[in-house]
């Protein structure tokens, strides 16, 4: 019991580092970057970058990223990113075999969450976008 409560800890902790870095220091800045067109806080210009996980959304279910709440999708997608990194950190960490077959399992517990994740957030977005 004590092995899962520590993999539990490890998981919530995991999660919540995860969340930070990737909302605040990734995605945010973003964000930041595409709202205003390029330019940061300073007046320097840069170059825009895309937020890749919005990108594979709007094209695969052709949803209007106009339409779309930007803030509150980063924070979906944050949520789903940290939940994916720590759910496979911590199921792997628990299991007794060989590192080999660890990586061959996390590989495809990492690609199976991703597809069904953001399978099931992408399709709730069209749902919601369908009846707007």
């Amino acid at each position: 019991m004590n092995e899962y409560l520590l993999s539990l800890y490890i998981f919530i902790a995991l999660f919540m580092i995860v969340f930070v870095v990737d909302y605040f220091l990734i995605n945010k800045r973003k964000l930041n970057l595409i709202k205003n067109k390029g330019v940061t806080k300073k007046g320097k210009r840069k170059k825009i970058k895309n937020i890749s996980e919005v990108d594979y959304l709007s094209a695969k279910f052709k949803l209007d990223t106009k339409k779309l709440d930007m803030d509150k999708m980063i924070i979906i997608i944050s949520i789903i990113n940290a939940f994916i990194i720590s759910i496979v950190s911590s199921v792997i960490m628990l299991m007794p075999f060989a590192i080999m077959w660890q990586m061959i399992i996390a590989f495809a517990l990492l690609f199976g969450l991703i597809y069904a994740l953001y399978e099931i957030y992408g399709r709730h977005l069209k749902h919601k976008e369908e009846r707007k």
